[in-house]
């Protein structure tokens, strides 16, 4: 038989070496001053998005500009990258994010600064959502990556993960006794004159 696989949906990750000590005391004594805005979080706090314009996280920013400016080479995509939004969020114990997607931008992400394995999973699901229909039983056996209908990604600190903006995902509760911080982002693509 001849088998092709078309239409992948790719999570790209990278880890990075920053002070995140730094950036977790930079993003609580912002908490502490700014009761932040409601989205997709549940107890928890998440702030206003605009984080990406205040100079104590560029060292932060830089590194997702690189990382960014990477997948446009990778996906052989025109302009350059455009960070539209970057907001940080803690989950306190507890907290969760709902499922959602991230509009008007081409690719979203996560980098984390403070977390331990059961403080959350970000959980996306298969974007065909038409194959939810009807869907066939399986064999109780690990099934190869690509029948899976979600993936399941743990946090680990000093990491990005950056995946295209149309795909569901949510962040399981924080079943630990301390804070999750990290930060989110969307961007997009500017197109620069020849």
């Amino acid at each position: 038989m001849i088998k092709e696989q078309f239409f992948p949906t790719i999570l790209y990750a990278k880890d990075i070496k920053l002070d995140n000590s730094f950036l977790e005391k930079e993003i609580i004594k912002w908490s502490e001053e700014d009761k932040g805005i409601t989205k997709s979080n549940v107890n928890g706090w998440h702030s206003h998005t605009n984080m990406h314009e205040m100079p104590v996280f560029k060292i932060l920013v830089d590194e997702l500009f690189k990382m960014q400016s990477e997948i446009f080479n990778e996906e052989n995509l025109n302009g350059e990258p455009c960070l539209i939004s970057m907001w940080a969020n803690i989950n306190l114990p507890g907290g969760y994010n709902k499922s959602h997607i991230h509009p008007n931008s081409h690719f979203s992400g996560v980098y984390y600064i403070k977390a331990t394995k059961d403080s959350g999973d970000i959980v996306f699901n298969d974007p065909k959502s038409t194959s939810h229909m009807i869907v066939p039983s399986v064999k109780n056996i690990e099934l190869p990556k690509y029948l899976w209908k979600e993936v399941r990604v743990s946090p680990v600190v000093g990491r990005i993960i950056i995946f295209p903006s149309w795909l569901w995902h949510r962040v399981d509760i924080n079943n630990t006794n301390d804070k999750r911080i990290s930060v989110s982002f969307n961007f997009t693509q500017r197109m620069v004159d020849e």
